[in-house]
């Protein structure tokens, strides 16, 4: 309810002109202070005592209400509708001390007043950009990414939804369901012609078309949800089978503490982690055991949590006991929904004989995603040995192949309409196969898919969602 409020008050008040520095917060060489608003050529002209040339770059002081210098720096006209807002656009590029950033926006607010300026809302600038038809929904998104990117990878895919790659293969699907919509709209207006009708346009196999095309971008988009979120991966087992070790091992540096002692992590500690530009954000927990001290107690208890919410559970073990009934205790009260990567570590205390054992008698080599529970292989978090296959194993749980690498990032909402749109899609064929009895059903499927699909890009879209997303954003953007 409270999204639903800030974006219709966001709407309404889109007339209003809006500040906000732009940059980051803290010191930097240059601070950005972007204004954004219907016709502010007057508030320019009084800031500056002057006119902007727009596109122009022009070199000016900041000055006070008393005419006293704040700093001195590049003033940036944009004319509507040619801006990032599609609204008159000014920015102030100057030093990013944050003293002197905030002088200077306390000046322009003040001098701003009479024309009802105000500090913009998180993500208004984009909001706007929505609002003015200079970025769907789904390019609007992708700003954000851009700006989240935690990897190359996804940063090229954000850029890539940015400049409208996923737009464009959306937009394309649904011009193809609308017009075979009308298709069969149609029919329903000659009843007498209805099978002929729809074998002379070759309905059904335009239908089997735009199915097989939508599967193939919702596991495009698939790909660009893991390549965005990543997988939350949380190693769970006893204590001292080598959790935080294998924390340390994966991360490349001294994250968590390592000691023999037992129970020594008695919190999670989190790490991300890239593998082929993937992100993983690996979770240490407490040892799971039987215990009486209070602090572990409410450690495990975490420990529990944490695994209630994995993507992805690594249940460590020591290789030296692999018969012990605490882990398989464990093992029963993992989630059954959720992927299990059985590893066994410290293979290296094991000699040559033992390993060749453990490694014919425990090591499941098929594919992990194919069961949610996976004898999956032997590790040494102290040599590193496997833990290069461990990371290709969490790499297929994930169902992310290098190959099919989605060219664009996407959010879950993407993937969740994608597959409606399926669903939709399925259903309408099923009506379409039986001709003439049920075509109203199957028109009316098509237009649920036709709307599942708009509300990626934001063609169909409530207050509420677009609430959501863009108080996501960070002031100034």
């Amino acid at each position: 309810m409270q999204h639903l409020f800030s974006a219709f008050a966001m709407t309404l008040r889109s007339h209003e002109p809006i500040i906000a520095i732009a940059t980051a917060p803290g010191r930097g060489g240059i601070g950005v202070i972007r204004i954004s608003g219907n016709n502010l050529e007057p508030l320019a002209a009084k800031l500056f005592a002057t006119s902007l040339t727009p596109r122009h770059a022009h070199y000016l002081p900041f000055n006070d209400q008393a005419g006293d210098a704040i700093d001195a720096g590049i003033a940036l006209f944009f004319k509507g509708p040619h801006s990032y807002t599609g609204e008159d656009v000014l920015e102030l590029q100057g030093h990013g001390g944050p003293a002197v950033l905030r002088r200077v926006l306390d000046h322009c607010l003040e001098s701003g007043k009479e024309y009802g300026l105000r500090h913009a809302e998180p993500g208004e600038f984009t909001h706007r950009a929505f609002l003015n038809e200079r970025l769907d929904l789904a390019q609007a998104e992708a700003v954000a990414d851009l700006i989240e990117a935690s990897s190359e990878a996804a940063a090229r895919s954000a850029m890539a939804s940015l400049s409208g790659a996923f737009s464009a293969h959306v937009n394309t699907l649904s011009e193809r369901i609308v017009r075979l919509r009308m298709l069969v709209e149609a029919t329903l207006d000659f009843p007498e012609e209805e099978i002929d009708f729809l074998e002379k346009y070759q309905a059904h196999s335009a239908l089997k078309a735009i199915q097989h095309d939508l599967a193939a971008l919702t596991a495009q988009a698939r790909q660009g949800m893991i390549l965005r979120e990543g997988l939350h991966v949380v190693l769970a087992g006893q204590p001292n089978v080598g959790k935080s070790s294998l924390l340390n091992a994966l991360a490349g540096d001294d994250i968590a503490i390592v000691t023999p002692i037992a129970g020594t992590t008695r919190d999670k500690v989190i790490q991300q982690i890239h593998v082929q530009g993937v992100p993983l954000h690996i979770v240490d927990t407490a040892g799971l055991r039987e215990t009486e001290d209070t602090v572990e107690s409410i450690g495990i208890a975490r420990t529990w949590a944490e695994i209630e919410k994995a993507n992805v559970i690594i249940h460590l073990q020591d290789a030296r006991a692999q018969t012990d009934e605490l882990d398989t205790a464990i093992t029963q009260r993992l989630p059954a929904r959720t992927p299990v990567l059985k590893v066994f570590n410290k293979i290296d205390l094991l000699n040559e004989t033992e390993q060749e054992e453990f490694l014919s008698s425990n090591i499941n080599n098929g594919s992990a995603a194919s069961t949610s529970v996976a004898l999956a292989l032997g590790i040494s978090a102290k040599t590193g040995k496997g833990l290069d296959s461990l990371r290709q194993k969490l790499l297929d749980i994930a169902g992310w192949s290098p190959s099919n690498e989605s060219p664009w990032l996407a959010r879950e909402r993407h993937l969740l309409a994608l597959n409606d749109a399926n669903e939709h899609l399925a259903l309408a064929a099923e009506h379409a196969s039986q001709n003439d009895r049920v075509l109203d059903l199957f028109a009316e499927e098509l237009r649920l898919a036709h709307d599942d699909l708009s509300a990626i890009t934001g063609q169909f879209t409530s207050d509420d969602l677009l609430g959501e997303i863009f108080s996501s954003f960070c002031i100034g953007k």
